[in-house]
């Protein structure tokens, strides 16, 4: 199985790229994980890799294209870890997913003269994983590399946090987990309130925004039917704590 995440969107770079890997190897599983990663986002795809793979067979090949770097000197890699593969651009976004699953090695991808500058999504990465699933990685990879170029990670001790996602919905999505409580304070360098938290989103209060705990297990910030986004001033990366 080959599972798909970029920031492509509904454009066709996503169907192109599964033209490739069917081109390849037709009788592949492919699957969507999300193509809705903000432009360039890197960070929010990381996040989204690093707490969906799991849910996934073993063995399951991870094509993830997030790359503003791409066409520069960024390095293109395979991942191997104990039960999956990771294959995208050496900028972070596979890093946490890839160490979660216990890395076991690291092989550059080989980038053909003959490649788009703006597309290593179709010429580089789809055609790694293409011939990596029919066993013949030695047509697309390069030398051993001894780790990750760039390690992106999601610091989180004690009370303190950052938003690690903005959802479609415009919940505010945070990495802290919550505390057996209902009532909170959030507090960023510029805002400090008081902050309720409910067990569902319909349970929540009509007006204003409050605190739930989302299916990654951590406390979003959520509005009833509504966007918490457009109503406090956070974006991803910022941080925070919720005490």
């Amino acid at each position: 199985m080959i599972v798909l995440l970029t920031d492509f969107g509904e454009s066709e770079y996503v169907g192109v790229m599964k033209g490739v890997i069917y081109s390849i190897c037709p009788s592949e599983q492919i699957v969507d994980l999300t193509h809705s990663i903000p432009p360039q986002s890197v960070r929010e795809g990381a996040w989204i890799l690093l707490n969906s793979f799991k849910h996934f067979p073993k063995d399951t090949v991870f094509v993830c294209v997030v790359d503003p770097g791409v066409g520069s000197g960024r390095d293109a890699v395979l991942v191997k870890t104990k039960s999956y593969t990771f294959i995208g651009p050496d900028n972070g976004l596979l890093y946490s997913a890839a160490h979660q699953a216990r890395i076991e090695s690291i092989s550059s991808i080989s980038i053909g003269s003959s490649a788009s500058k703006t597309f290593h999504g179709r010429d580089a990465f789809a055609v790694a994983a293409a011939y990596y699933v029919r066993n013949q990685a030695d047509k697309v990879l390069g030398g051993f590399k001894p780790s990750l170029g760039i390690k992106l990670t999601f610091p989180q001790e004690g009370r303190n946090g950052e938003v690690v996602r903005i959802d479609r919905f415009g919940n505010v999505i945070t990495n802290i987990p919550p505390l057996d409580k209902s009532q909170y304070t959030l507090v960023t360098p510029d805002l400090r309130w008081a902050i309720e938290w409910f067990p569902t989103y319909a349970q929540g209060s009509d007006r204003g925004v409050f605190l739930v705990t989302g299916s990654y297990e951590t406390l979003e910030i959520a509005a009833k039917n509504a966007s918490a986004a457009e109503e406090v001033p956070l974006q991803v990366g910022d941080k925070l704590s919720i005490e």
